[in-house]
């Protein structure tokens, strides 16, 4: 089995670990139908429609 033959130091391990929380910002597409944002490839939650069909319907 490998084993290293320097320790890392605390610097190096932590610049590694750095890139592990880098979170990306949510993208949001317009809804063709209404025009709300909404993510992609889910249904509008402002009119219940996925792909030009309604697929739930919303109470007001």
């Amino acid at each position: 089995m490998a084993v290293p033959k320097r320790k890392k130091s605390k610097s190096r391990r932590d610049m590694r670990r750095s890139q592990h929380l880098k979170l990306d910002a949510k993208s949001l597409n317009a809804c063709p139908s209404c025009g709300a944002p909404k993510l992609p490839h889910r249904v509008c939650r402002a009119c219940g429609q996925y792909k030009g069909r309604a697929v739930v319907t919303i109470e007001a």
